[in-house]
């Protein structure tokens, strides 16, 4: 089965279900997920029970779909995504942002966990730009021309209007909202000092293990994209020790902020 023939039969079950045209499509990463049970006349499905879909094993990540509304718009959340790390192709990663788009949805709001560089723990950081570092690319291969070129552009990945709107809101809101570039690299290991240090003169602001893929997936496909990080931990060379209890613990303390700005930013947008 082809990929374009993997995403009509997804579409087309989770149309059966009752998801159908959502304004905004939601991926919720390690210890995020919590915003969805906020979600409103609530479709809860688990990844498990979709066909073609991936399966999500990182502690954080509850693995269900949640399709209603949040803050009078209709959304799509993921609670938790899929890694490459955890051995899942990039077809498999991105493929939650095909379905997306095939569904209707014309914006993503995706966020992460992410070690800082230039911001300490308890940071929220809206990506303006990344840099991938992971040696892969989720377009290689055959271009699905229905959703996009065979080279898009990645000048406005994450979309200026909706980075305006963020800061415009976490000001009013009282929530500090610091703006930097996001550095992908496929883990599972935590970064070397030295990679920290590259990854500084390279320009990098945060590093994490996700997000890349699916919003390179996302800029083909036109969907208009916001990125946050929640920075849960200094990169390695600024800490001792680096341990992901720790990343799902600072996250617990900065998720209500986050929850509220990713709230108020859905009802302007």
């Amino acid at each position: 089965m082809s990929l374009l023939e993997k995403i009509r039969v997804t579409q087309a079950f989770l149309e059966s279900k009752g998801i159908e045209k959502p304004e905004f499509g939601l991926i919720l990463g390690s210890g995020l997920g919590e915003l969805a049970e906020e979600i409103e006349d609530a479709v809860v499905i688990d990844y498990a029970d979709i066909p073609n879909w991936g399966q999500s094993t990182v502690v954080g990540h509850a693995g269900k779909l949640v399709y209603g509304k949040l803050s009078g718009r209709i959304v799509l959340a993921l609670q938790g995504r899929f890694h490459f790390y955890e051995g899942n192709p990039l077809e498999v990663v991105t493929f939650p942002i095909r379905v997306m788009k095939a569904l209707g949805c014309e914006g993503l709001i995706v966020t992460n966990a992410a070690g800082g560089i230039s911001f300490g723990p308890g940071t929220l950081m809206l990506i303006n730009d990344h840099i991938n570092l992971t040696g892969q690319n989720p377009l290689i291969g055959e271009n699905l021309d229905e959703f996009g070129a065979r080279f898009p552009d990645m000048s406005h990945a994450y979309t200026p209007i909706y980075r305006e709107t963020a800061h415009a809101v976490a000001q009013k809101l009282d929530v500090k909202l610091d703006e930097g570039v996001y550095i992908g690299v496929t883990g599972p290991s935590y970064e070397t000092p030295a990679e920290i240090r590259a990854f500084k003169t390279l320009g990098a602001d945060a590093v994490g293990m996700s997000t890349v893929p699916e919003v390179i997936v996302a800029a083909h496909s036109g969907l208009k994209v916001l990125g946050i990080s929640a920075i849960t931990n200094h990169a390695a060379g600024f800490q001792s020790e680096l341990k992901h209890e720790e990343v799902v613990e600072v996250t617990n303390q900065i998720k209500e902020n986050f929850k509220e700005l990713v709230k108020a930013v859905l009802a302007k947008l």
